[in-house]
């Protein structure tokens, strides 16, 4: 990684944030509240799991993976922001920018295969009951996980590689909140075109692919519930898919909004950034989704909680 390709800008200014000082202190109070309930949040959902053995099956498996990566993703941006907000100069160093911009993109990927995998598992529990355990064994269920951390990881390294090598000397204002690669673009003075086309092939290869993953378990699951006589039973068939659809509208609805976008620092591209790109709002969401929606995961929730207070109230 040389460096010297960025001697002429060392760093950029952000001006996603609101300028008036009051707008700024009603904004950090709000991502603080956000970002506070998100770690609790997904905290609770991971302890939850973990700490009830009825929980350890596939699906639980991947939500727990899906809780912590929420974790990581918004403590990649929301720190940040909440950083630049209390300060008076709102920049960031290229070095920081560009590691800042790897880490969104490996967080989002990973959600992403993520998202494909928790599909599969859907797929593989309604359409073959019978043959779900073996399926979905555990070596088949880590080496998913493992599998979507480092296909995300390595897309990630290949962009975040080739736009370290662009040359910045034009303009150093990023009209958003956070760095992201293709707000970098237009920054540069150097061809970027490579950049853009191998950003592009890795979008439709991650983003689009698992998008098709989804839509082809979940075509299969409509199939296979429409099938079902009882009403009951396709209700109840229906229900274990309605958390995962939920997250999977939320997330890739935004995503392909704000990436369909120009980055023009419009205030609709920056709605968009914080819903996907920021780790704000869907991480924050995820847990409220799963549990809300299910059963198992309330009752679970309830007896930790009862045990909690429980003990501490003997130790009182």
């Amino acid at each position: 990684m040389a460096l010297g390709n960025h001697s002429t800008i060392t760093e950029f200014l952000l001006l996603g944030l609101p300028a008036d000082h009051h707008t700024q202190a009603l904004v950090f109070v709000l991502f603080l509240v956000i970002y506070l309930l998100t770690l609790s949040g997904n905290l609770l959902m991971i302890l939850v799991i973990r700490a009830n053995s009825h929980l350890h099956t596939p699906m639980y498996f991947f939500l727990n993976h899906l809780s912590f990566l929420d974790l990581c993703y918004s403590s990649v941006t929301v720190p940040r922001m909440l950083e630049n907000l209390l300060s008076e100069k709102k920049t960031i160093s290229v070095e920081d920018c560009l590691t800042q911009a790897f880490f969104v993109l490996a967080s989002g990927g990973t959600e992403l295969c993520l998202l494909a995998v928790m599909a599969y598992d859907r797929y593989a529990a309604i359409c073959y009951p019978l043959l779900y355990g073996q399926i979905m064994s555990n070596e088949l269920c880590v080496g998913l996980v493992w599998g979507s951390w480092g296909l995300a990881f390595l897309d990630a390294l290949i962009n975040t590689l080739l736009a370290w090598h662009l040359d910045f000397c034009e303009t150093q204002v990023i009209y958003n909140f956070i760095c992201e690669i293709p707000s970098l673009f237009s920054l540069s003075c150097s061809n970027s075109s490579v950049n853009f086309a191998v950003l592009l092939f890795s979008a439709l290869l991650h983003a689009f692919g698992t998008f098709l993953l989804v839509s082809f378990s979940y075509t299969r699951i409509v199939v296979t519930i429409l099938s079902i006589s009882s009403t009951s039973g396709r209700s109840k068939a229906f229900s274990t898919c309605s958390s995962h659809l939920t997250t999977v509208g939320l997330f890739y609805g935004s995503g392909f909004l704000r990436y369909l976008m120009p980055t023009s620092g419009s205030p609709w591209e920056l709605v968009f950034s914080m819903q996907y790109s920021y780790g704000v709002v869907t991480p924050l969401v995820n847990p409220f989704i799963y549990s809300l929606k299910n059963k198992e995961v309330k009752n679970a929730l309830r007896r930790t909680l009862g045990k909690f207070l429980q003990s501490t109230g003997s130790k009182l």
